[in-house]
């Protein structure tokens, strides 16, 4: 028994360590209305984060962005999509802060791009 629970302990540290050194995705992505072609544009530091937050909110039920709540429940969860616009990854000698910066640049940029399109 004790031999197993060493193995559980090695394995958790394993998974963390992994998680730890894993490449962290940042960019620009969008939540889109697909019937009425609004648009709620964002930017985060770990999109995978919040896709996996859009998809659980999508599959409860449960609205993510307050900015989103009344077409929510006028068209529900599933009249939107989650859509990444841009990505980069953050470099090795990066801080992030800088990161963030880089990151906030791109988001403004697609701000520009997308000025035409219909937004929250």
């Amino acid at each position: 028994m004790k031999e197993g629970y060493r193995l559980d302990k090695q394995d958790r540290r394993d998974k963390i360590a992994a998680y730890k050194a894993r490449p962290i995705t940042g960019g620009v992505f969008c939540i889109k209305n697909t019937i009425t072609g609004r648009i709620l544009l964002q930017a985060a530091m770990d999109l995978h984060g919040c896709k996996n937050r859009f998809d659980f909110s999508q599959m409860t039920g449960s609205c993510i962005e307050h900015r989103l709540q009344q077409d929510w429940k006028q068209y529900g969860a599933q009249a939107f999509a989650f859509e990444i616009l841009d990505t980069m990854e953050k470099k090795e000698t990066q801080t992030g802060r800088e990161f963030q910066d880089d990151i906030d640049a791109l988001l403004e940029s697609w701000r520009e791009k997308l000025q035409e399109n219909p937004q929250y």
